[in-house]
Formats: structure tokens, C-alpha cells, sequence
């Protein structure tokens, strides 16, 4: 035992200089962190160590391969297009409302088939977990009913903080810290559901690359992974941003990248108002405007982030050709009324008691004041 202590130590003192693990010994690290074979101070000086350095595309790659080999309860939905997530990976300046989960549905609405696997609030004031299960989805449920709800509604969340979804240890490791990890981009990659199209926002510009190439080196067939800054670009969101410039990265069909540049107002859309954006960390109100926004009773700022994060999705998955289009296909999608009836669906099939979920959805939308 001391030996072993000794060597994960010295890995931790190479991580504290600069220096960087081989796939082999990240994978054997993690492994050690998921069996609680390393003491909680050792497992924390890991994490602190690799997410001060920088995690490398392989660091990641090996986190990753840990959790979704010894912790992940893996499925298959039967379905005829191939699986989609999206998320917000954390760890952002700049506190943001639900934007991936929003887009996510109204992606779903347009008949992309959306598999997402998401945490509570660990860094944030509301995660994707969190704000979906106020909205009537049932997050604690087994892998076999998200399953079913990707199968029939198009769309459906594995927790991942649920022992249901990764018995060892992931629920344990997160619901111990509140910093951010290089778990923000490995950890959110072990899909149950192993999806090969993904849609990633990042926590700095200096995360877009090596989350691309973890991306690519996992087995993603296309990726879409940016970063957005307010208008100053002091703070940045994991989001493309309508306030600000958004650095992008992507994965094409033929393995290359490109990089470029995405400015909101070059598309038409209006300069973002700051303040509309934040979250205001209530849940039942966060659960409202998306109600709102789902239906296209609210404008504004609000919608017009959301068409735009939901544009990389449609273009990425062949709706548009390209994401300027996307962002007007998204807007109609909304003005349709498809996107709130696409919710009302997942409520009721990512349920337990089915019935549940759909009384807190009439429950919303009555106090949403939403016209029938």
C-alpha cells in the first residue's frame, strides 16, 4: 500500500511541476480514484494538480476511458439517427441560464435525436440536472427509461451524479467538491450512450482545442466546441455568445478542423443585454422563462442566445447549411409551438409514473401564463 501511495504522490508532484502523465498512467490514476484505492487527500491533489496544469487531450482521454470502462451502465437506444449531446461544460465567469438545455430541446423539436448526460449544479447555480428535473423530467430514474425517452420522444438525460448511471463512484467524487475538474470534460463524456456527435461549450479559449482532440481521440465522428465572451470580453460563457465574439473549433466529417470566429451581430442578431442572460439561481423561475422561451412567448435576448446555441446542433446534424441558418430554422421551430409540445413529451417519457411528469408541466405552464 505505501508503495502504491508513493507512486500516485510522485505523479501528483510531476502534475505540481509542469509535467505531463502518458495515457497509460492518467488511466491508472483515475482507475485508483473510482476504487477509492487512493485516500480522499490524494484523490483531491490529483484533481487540483492536472486542472491547475492543464489537462492534456490524452490526460483527458484516459479520464474519460476510466469512468465509461469501471463506472458507466451503458445502453443502446434502438433509434434511425445517430445520437447527439450538447452541454455547457462549467466552470465560466460568466453565470448563464440553462442555454444548452433549452437548445437541446428545440433541437429534439427538429427531429434530432438528442442523448445528454449531465450533473447538478457543482460550479454553477443551477445544472442541467437540476433545471430539467424542475421542468417534470424524472432524473433519477434507470438508464432503461432514458432510454425509452430517447427511443420515443427524441431526447432524454442520464445524471450523471446518479448511482443509477454510474455506480462506483462518479456520484461521489462530484458531490464532494465544488471546483472545477478536468471531470467538467471527461466526466461529461462518459454518455452511457456513447453518442458520436457532439456539441461541447468550454470554460476558456484555451480549452477549445484539447477538448476537440479528446473529442476526436474517443471516437466522436463530428464536434462543434466553443467559448463566448460578454463584450468587454473580461468574463467568457460556455455558450456561443450574443454578447461578445465566440471562438469556435470543429470537427468535420473527414477528421480535419477549422477554427474561426463567430460574431452574433454578424448574423443579425442584436447585441445581447448582459443582465437577461444571468441565472438567477431560482429554479422554479428558471423553469418558467424556459417554459416561455419553449413556447415563443418570450424574446428578446433570451431567445435569440438560445437560436443561436441551438444552431451549431442543426448544422452539425445536416438541418441547415450553415449555422447563421440554423439560428432563423431554430426561431421557427419555437414560433411553431414544437418546442414546448417536445418537452410536454419528455416529461411524460423520462417519468417513472408518467403521470407526474405531466402534472408538473400543466402545473408550469399554468403559472407560466401560457395560452393554451
Amino acid at each position: 500500500m505505501e508503495e502504491k501511495l508513493r507512486t500516485f504522490g510522485g505523479n501528483v508532484n510531476h502534475l505540481i511541476g509542469g509535467g505531463d502523465l502518458t495515457r497509460a498512467q492518467a488511466k491508472e490514476m483515475f482507475r485508483q480514484i473510482l476504487l477509492n484505492e487512493q485516500p480522499d487527500l490524494q484523490q483531491g491533489a490529483y484533481l487540483a494538480a492536472i486542472t491547475a496544469k492543464g489537462a492534456t487531450p490524452q490526460e483527458i482521454a484516459a479520464s474519460w476511458e476510466a469512468i465509461y470502462e469501471i463506472d458507466t451502465i451503458k445502453v443502446t437506444p434502438n433509434v434511425n439517427a445517430p445520437l447527439v449531446d450538447n452541454c455547457g461544460t462549467g466552470m465560466d465567469t460568466l453565470k448563464t441560464f440553462n442555454i444548452s438545455t433549452v437548445a437541446s430541446i428545440i433541437a429534439a423539436a427538429d427531429g434530432v435525436v438528442m442523448a445528454k448526460h449531465g450533473a447538478r449544479a457543482i460550479t454553477s447555480r443551477c445544472g442541467t440536472v437540476d433545471i430539467v428535473e424542475a421542468l417534470g423530467v424524472d432524473v433519477e430514474c434507470d438508464v432503461s427509461i432514458v432510454k425509452r425517452s430517447i427511443e420515443q420522444s427524441g431526447i432524454g438525460i442520464f445524471n450523471g451524479m446518479s448511482p443509477k448511471v454510474h455506480p462506483t463512484a462518479l456520484g461521489r467524487i462530484l458531490s464532494q467538491i465544488r471546483f472545477g475538474t478536468i471531470l467538467n470534460i471527461a466526466g461529461s463524456l462518459a454518455n452511457p450512450a456513447l453518442p458520436r456527435y457532439g456539441v461541447r461549450g468550454v470554460y476558456s479559449e484555451s480549452m477549445i482545442k484539447p477538448t476537440l482532440d479528446t473529442m476526436k481521440e474517443i471516437g466522436y465522428h463530428q464536434a462543434v466546441v466553443f467559448h463566448g465572451l460578454n463584450a468587454s470580453g473580461s468574463k467568457g460563457m460556455d455558450e456561443m455568445s450574443t454578447l461578445g465574439p465566440t471562438k469556435v473549433m470543429e470537427l468535420c466529417k473527414d477528421g480535419s478542423t477549422l477554427t474561426y470566429t463567430i460574431n452574433a451581430q454578424d448574423m443579425g442578431i442584436k447585441p445581447g443585454v448582459e443582465k437577461d442572460l444571468l441565472t438567477t439561481g431560482d429554479r422554479e423561475l428558471e423553469a418558467i422563462h424556459i417554459l416561455r422561451l419553449l413556447s415563443g412567448e418570450e424574446n428578446g435576448s433570451r431567445q435569440d442566445i438560445v437560436c443561436l446555441n441551438a444552431a451549431p446542433i442543426l448544422y452539425m446534424m445536416g438541418k441547415v447549411s450553415s449555422i447563421e441558418d440554423g439560428v432563423e430554422r431554430a426561431r421557427s421551430i419555437l414560433a411553431s409551438g414544437a418546442g414546448i409540445k417536445k418537452l410536454q413529451d419528455w416529461t411524460r417519457l423520462q417519468n417513472s409514473d408518467p403521470s407526474l411528469g405531466e402534472g408538473r408541466f400543466n402545473e408550469l405552464i399554468a403559472r407560466a401564463d401560457i395560452p393554451a
